[in-house]
This record gives C-alpha cells, sequence and structure tokens, in this order.
C-alpha cells in the first residue's frame, strides 16, 4: 500500500496519520482531489480503526418530524412548506405521543425529532412535547430540535440560547441532532436559505448547549454548489468548535437529494463522492470520535462499503423519515435490527446497539 500511497501523493499525508498530526486545509484540498480511492480508504480506515477498532454501531430509534411548516424554505429543501400549502402538516402532542404510544412493545432507546421552523407554534407547545414523550415513556432519550430550532425557539420565547436550552432539558430534552448546519459559507447561504441562521450563529448554538452538559451531532449538506474548499472550511470550523468545547458526539455528512426542490435541476451525488465525503472527514475531523453513514441518505450498500471508508456507524432502525425521502430517497424508511446487524457483519465488521451517548446497549 505504501507504493500505491506515493503513487497517489498521499504519503506525506500517510506519515501524518501514522504520527497523529493534524492535517492542514491544504490536505483536504489533496485528499478531495484524488483518484485512487483505495489509498483514500485505506487512510481514513486506520484513523477508523485507532479510534473504534472493528466496531461499527446502530442505535434502535424512531424519528417523528411534527411539522413540515417553515418560514425558511430553504431551496435544498423538499421538505418544508407554506402554511397554505396543501402537503403542509403539523402534528398535535396526543398525534405525537401516539406515535410513542403505538412503538411502546419496542426496545427503542431514542426518538428523534426534527421540524420546520413554524410561524405560529407557541414556545409551550415544544415544552408540552418533551413532557408528554417523558410521561408516556420515561426512560426514552430524546434528541430533538436542531441549533436553527433553538434560536426559532429562543427568538419566540423572548429568552437567551441558554435560558431556552435550560427550560428545554428541564423538559426532557437529551441531545440536539446536527441539522440545519448545511455548509456555513456565507455565500451559500445567501445563495440557497438567505432567511436561516447564519453558520457562525448555528456553531455559537451549538457551543452554548455544550457548556450546558448537552452534547450534539453535527453535519454538512454536501453535493449541490459548494467547493471543495467550502466543504473543508466547513470541516475546520467544526474542528476548531470541538477543540474549544468537546461536545460533539458525531459527524454525519448529508447527501443532497435534488428531487422535488429548487435545485432540482442537480444530479444526485454519485458513490464515488460519497465515500470521499466520509473519508476526508474523517482524516480532518481528528477530534469527533464517530463518523456515521446514514444509511437513509446513503442507501444501504454504499453506507456498508462506509465501513471501510472512515465510518463506524450507520444510525439506526430509523422509521418513517420523511425529510429525505421528500427529496426523492428511495431507500426504505426503516431497517430491523437484523438487517442493520447483518450489513455490519457483511462488512466485515462487528456490530453495537448503541444509545445515544454511544454507551453499548
Amino acid at each position: 500500500m505504501e507504493k500505491a500511497l506515493k503513487e497517489a501523493g498521499l504519503f506525506e499525508i500517510y506519515e501524518k496519520v501514522l504520527s497523529d498530526t493534524r492535517l492542514s486545509a491544504e490536505d483536504g484540498e489533496l485528499l478531495f482531489s484524488t483518484t485512487h480511492l483505495p489509498a483514500l480508504g485505506y487512510l481514513a480506515n486506520l484513523k477508523r480503526e485507532r479510534l473504534n477498532g472493528n466496531q461499527a454501531y446502530y442505535i434502535y430509534n424512531q424519528h417523528i418530524n411534527y411539522s413540515n411548516i417553515c418560514i425558511n424554505l430553504c431551496k435544498f429543501c423538499a421538505f418544508g412548506k407554506e402554511k397554505t400549502h396543501p402537503e403542509a402538516y403539523e402534528m398535535s402532542i396526543e398525534e405525537i405521543v401516539s406515535k410513542i404510544r403505538e412503538r411502546h412493545a419496542e426496545p427503542i432507546t431514542e426518538v428523534h425529532i426534527v421540524g420546520g421552523l413554524h410561524p405560529d407554534l407557541p414556545y409551550g407547545y415544544y415544552i408540552d412535547m418533551l413532557k408528554a414523550i417523558k410521561a408516556e415513556r420515561p426512560e426514552i432519550h430524546i434528541q430533538a430540535f436542531t441549533c436553527v430550532e433553538i434560536a426559532h425557539l429562543a427568538a419566540i420565547s423572548g429568552q437567551s440560547i441558554a435560558e431556552t436550552l435550560e427550560g428545554l432539558m428541564q423538559a426532557g430534552l437529551g441531545s440536539i441532532p446536527g441539522g440545519g448546519a448545511e455548509v456555513f459559507s456565507t455565500r451559500i447561504r445567501e445563495k440557497l436559505c438567505p432567511g436561516k441562521l447564519p453558520g457562525k450563529d448555528w456553531l455559537e448554538v451549538a457551543k452554548t448547549a455544550h457548556r450546558a452538559g448537552l452534547r450534539t451531532n453535527a453535519t454538512m449538506l454536501y453535493g449541490h454548489i459548494e467547493t471543495t474548499s467550502e466543504r473543508i472550511e466547513h470541516l475546520l470550523a467544526l474542528r476548531e468548535a470541538q477543540d474549544e468545547t468537546g461536545g460533539f458526539l458525531c459527524y454525519i455528512p448529508l447527501a443532497f437529494h435534488p428531487k422535488n426542490t429548487k435545485l432540482e435541476y442537480l444530479s444526485s451525488t454519485g458513490g464515488v463522492d460519497d465515500l470521499k465525503s466520509i473519508a476526508v472527514s474523517r482524516l480532518l475531523l481528528d477530534n469527533f470520535s464517530h463518523i456515521k453513514a446514514y444509511w437513509v441518505m446513503l442507501g444501504p450498500k454504499v453506507a456498508q462499503i462506509a465501513l471501510s471508508f472512515g465510518a463506524d456507524d450507520l444510525d439506526g432502525t430509523v422509521l418513517e423519515e420523511k425529510i429525505t425521502h421528500m427529496a426523492g430517497a428511495d431507500t426504505s424508511q426503516a431497517m430491523t435490527r437484523s438487517e442493520i446487524e447483518h450489513l455490519i457483519r457483511q462488512a466485515g465488521r462487528k456490530p453495537v446497539e448503541r444509545d445515544t451517548l454511544y454507551e453499548p446497549v
């Protein structure tokens, strides 16, 4: 493999990986530009196995998207709708609790909740939602509301971010998912989501959550109009924030799905770009313990291969995910525990069921 690394121009990066030397933006550019996919996978796998050995994690979880009504209507989003749109919906607290109750017999450890920025739902709705879920199923971990949603809740409640988080935590919030980060680049946000929380503010919400004792995830939506440099800037901004607070659990590269969005003229990402995005993130984000290959967006087959390209997590059983499927994803809406474990074993890895905080179940 050393010969292949030299031929690919990646031998200096290989030496850095062996010595645990932090990679630079220039290293990231070189990694993204390589056409030698096996060499890139080899480098990412070195880092992956150093951190997580042969283990591949998954979680028995449930997704609830409480409403798709949103004031932002980002150009890359097929989920968000105006209130008057025929496909717009919002769930009552009773409907949300019913979703929890109907799967009460299953060993779910996490409920994952995200939605649009609803113009009318009061702050109390979100507090009541958390309390009702905890009353129905006290043992479950609630991972809910992206940093963008948290900022929205702070605005409608007239509180600071820290005060809002304190109230949500008292009501039952356990951690924060990674959505809404998109690409931090100001250029991208001005073109695709001008009304959305700026990247620097997304990072500040995440760091405020970390200081309050909440762990969060991080994402990047790739494969639309961003440049390689903008991807790398995004990753390095996450790395810097993690140096500061250490509160990120996991990084999840999210492959853009163009169908039913205002960017429908673009192509979907290919397998090579998907694997590069996993591998480069594993190599640049040296202070993140986990990299997730989100099978809902990648498809099970690419996600399985990604377990040899730096990823150590496939997410989970999911069920009823709406955001990616409204953008044309043709993956299933759920996988069973045995299906996930079969994928992991076929990839030569050891399946480990985890909870939200990566403790084995």
